[in-house]
């Protein structure tokens, strides 16, 4: 491998290492940061181009920062890129979640840790409802959204099943919805 490519690979990985230790708050939140180290800093992409590939990191499986990494690295260097950028990415987080879980483990008795826990899950609580309301604006209401809710909610709750089958089961009903609705467009 040439030297050159060799430390656009480190650049890859420093500057997204950086950018995974130092920003909180999630993909979003590191959005501006990344816009700025990718785009103003290193030139490796245009702004139109992250925000194509913003758009396909918020469609596929995966955190978005991740995603980001992953796509901004592949479109720089190719597969090692998106590998060193990915890994750059996430070492911080890794490293941070595994210390905290080793010491976790010998507080997770204390009555005050407990307390936080609860607090913690309470404002997780909060942010999936956000979630729910916000995603419901979007929803076209017409009664077929509202049937796929009520059937998905009931299979996921009475029955228990797996989150990913109630999605790619209404991704299939969606589909075929749609291509009842085309037909029936085109017969009338």
């Amino acid at each position: 491998m040439e030297k050159k490519k060799i430390g656009l690979l480190f650049e890859l990985f420093f500057t997204f290492f950086k950018l995974g230790a130092f920003t909180f708050g999630g993909g979003y939140a590191m959005l501006p940061l990344m816009q700025r180290e990718i785009v103003e800093k290193h030139s490796w992409l245009k702004d139109d181009e992250i925000l194509d590939i913003l758009a396909v990191s918020q469609s596929t499986p995966g955190p978005l920062a991740v995603n980001m990494a992953t796509f901004v690295g592949y479109k720089t260097a190719g597969f090692s890129g998106s590998f060193f950028a990915t890994l750059g990415l996430v070492i911080p987080s890794f490293v941070v979640i595994l210390l905290i879980s080793t010491v976790l483990t010998h507080f997770q008795d204390y009555k005050v840790v407990k307390y936080a826990f609860n607090g913690i899950r309470a404002g997780v609580l909060a942010l999936i409802t956000k979630s729910f309301f916000t995603m419901a604006k979007q929803c076209p209401k017409e009664i077929f959204s509202y049937l796929v809710l009520a059937v998905s909610f009931a299979v996921s709750v009475i029955w228990g099943a797996n989150a990913l089958v109630i999605i790619a089961s209404c991704a299939v009903v969606g589909l075929v919805f749609s291509i009842i609705q085309r037909k029936r467009g085109k017969a009338q």
